[in-house]
């Protein structure tokens, strides 16, 4: 009989008890919440050292509980926000309560900001850079799973405005908590760090040592307040193409006898530019003393930041040309060639010294006008003071090909001017047909500069990115080759560090009060099961008699 067989195994337990418990054991074990892990990529905000200032956090490790902002406690918590929940005055708070992390969410497509959120996200890179604490700060793309975390976390955070103390303990039982667990090499300091600049020449017609020279620079390196999400598009890849575009066309005019300019042409491609112009320091420095000086004979030195948006033109100077000198020459020709053949493009000269009390220069020009050499930026913009120059928001739509094509031949147009001793009517028709810029090349390097991230402690002498500029400029230069330096250890100008991109685990935890529920509960349940084993013979009889009943009834 059923009955029978059910009080043999209540007989069991009753005669083993508590031993018999230990069978139920690794079924708790099974039931019991077990933490699911999701995994995602997280970028660190910058960390450097630049002249003897450090900036961004110190501390890179998150092994920490996950909270919302406004939480009632952030003490070693790790928060998540959304972009426009994070402010200036909101992280210091954070600071002052010694929280362990900030997690940013950001949108996958950063473009998807509004206007309001994009002015917003620049004003805080500035910020936050310049904020002196060891919170680490992770910008994370916002997938699905990261905004079911979030609002986890949020509805997990609504026992702190409860009405009542026992609901606030309710909602602290039940709710779903996450541990951020960050995995990766261990953040270091790269002492040794190698800045690479690339250089190549087009010789001129005659003797080459005793021809004028001209030369033209870009940095190639991006900037944004998380190094891995920096790509640069207009800030610098658009000059490092301008120049690269240029070289294509002036190496099919200097492999032509009768084009052939008693002119020397530099190009020079340099890194660190933004971190104070590094490699271009050192590049000016290594040619001041060395025997084959090509700054001695410069006409002058045309820097290209920034020209890939805009129908604005602004020459940067630090000192006006004199009359009648080869940058004169060149400013003339400019402003001549976008007044004739481009007259919708706005072209002027801005005139700013150097502040040598500030620790940044503005423009890279002047590092060369430092030494009394005649240089200028050519730039969109009209001031270096734009936070566009140095945002994680400078991407690949920000650049119109169609412009930056433009400004290639009005460059060109003006070079040409001015070594072929021509005038600007007439070299309007140089830079057509089959000598044209190809906005398909440029749309090319523009794809590929853009791709990955160009921040300046991501690449190394020997990364893909400096291996295919040299090349692409061994094709259209002679003695293209790759300086490298690495500052000085006794007085280091900048330290990088290592690490951009991480893996961070969210696993799905319950809090410590939800423990004290589940230990009371499987309590409670033993308790109840040890009653019924113990008295099972006195359910055993009353079940019996109810049973029994209705068949004597229905015998009868």
């Amino acid at each position: 009989m059923l009955f029978d067989e059910i009080g043999e195994v209540f007989e069991m337990f009753r005669n083993a008890f508590p031993l018999s418990f230990l069978f139920f054991v690794p079924i708790f074990i099974a039931l019991s919440p077990v933490g699911a892990a999701n995994e995602f990529s997280v970028y660190k905000m910058q960390r450097y050292d630049l002249q003897g200032t450090s900036y961004g956090a110190k501390n890179f490790l998150i092994n920490m509980e996950a909270r919302p902002v406004g939480s009632s406690s952030v003490t070693r918590k790790c928060i998540v926000a959304r972009l426009e929940e994070v402010t200036l005055s909101a992280y210091r708070d954070w600071a002052s309560q010694n929280a362990g992390g900030l997690i940013i969410l950001i949108p996958e497509n950063i473009q998807q900001l509004s206007p309001e959120q994009k002015k917003h996200l620049r004003s805080l890179e500035e910020d936050l850079l310049v904020e002196e604490n060891g919170i680490p700060v992770y910008f994370a793309p916002e997938t699905s799973e990261l905004t079911d975390i979030y609002d986890s976390i949020q509805n997990g955070a609504s026992g702190d405005q409860a009405a009542t103390a026992w609901q606030a303990f309710l909602g602290a039982a039940t709710a779903n908590g996450f541990q951020m667990v960050m995995s990766g090499a261990t953040e270091k300091p790269l002492p040794d760090f190698p800045i690479a600049s690339i250089q190549g020449r087009l010789s001129g017609s005659g003797i080459e040592e005793q021809l004028p020279c001209i030369v033209l620079v870009a940095h190639y390196d991006s900037f944004g307040v998380a190094p891995g999400l920096a790509k640069g598009a207009d800030s610098n890849g658009s000059g490092v193409v301008v120049l690269l575009e240029l070289a294509r066309l002036f190496s099919k005019l200097f492999t032509n006898s009768r084009t052939h300019a008693k002119y020397n042409v530099v190009f020079l491609l340099s890194g660190g530019g933004k971190f104070n112009y590094q490699g271009t320091k050192r590049w000016i420095e290594d040619n001041l003393e060395s025997d084959t000086n090509v700054l001695t004979d410069a006409a002058y030195v045309l820097c290209l930041d920034m020209l890939g948006a805009d129908n604005s033109l602004h020459l940067h100077v630090s000192k006006p040309p004199k009359e009648g000198s080869a940058g004169a020459e060149f400013l003339k020709n400019l402003e001549e060639i976008t007044k004739s053949s481009f007259p919708d493009v706005k072209f002027d000269m801005v005139h700013k010294k150097i502040n040598l009390a500030d620790e940044m220069l503005a423009w890279e020009h002047e590092r060369f006008s430092i030494k009394r050499l005649q240089a200028f930026t050519l730039s969109h913009l009209d001031s270096h003071k734009y936070p566009s120059r140095t945002s994680i928001l400078d991407t690949r739509d920000q650049v119109d090909v169609k412009v930056l094509s433009r400004n290639v031949q009005i460059v060109a147009e003006a070079i040409a001017t001015h070594i072929y001793n021509l005038t600007s009517q007439s070299v309007t028709q140089l830079f057509s047909d089959a000598l044209s810029p190809q906005e398909s090349i440029e749309t090319a390097w523009l794809d590929y500069l853009t791709h990955d991230a160009r921040s300046a402690q991501l690449i190394n002498a020997d990364s893909s990115l400096i291996n295919t500029l040299q090349d692409t400029m061994s094709r259209y230069l002679k003695d293209v080759k790759i300086t490298t330096h690495k500052a000085d250890k006794r007085d280091p100008e900048f330290l990088f560090y290592s690490g951009s991109k991480y893996t961070l685990n969210a696993y799905n935890v319950k809090p410590a009060v939800f423990d004290l529920f589940l230990a009371a509960g499987i309590g409670a349940y033993l308790v109840l099961v040890w009653m019924v084993s113990q008295n099972f013979h006195l359910l055993y009889s009353t079940l019996k008699k109810f049973v029994q009943q209705p068949q004597k009834t229905k015998s009868q």
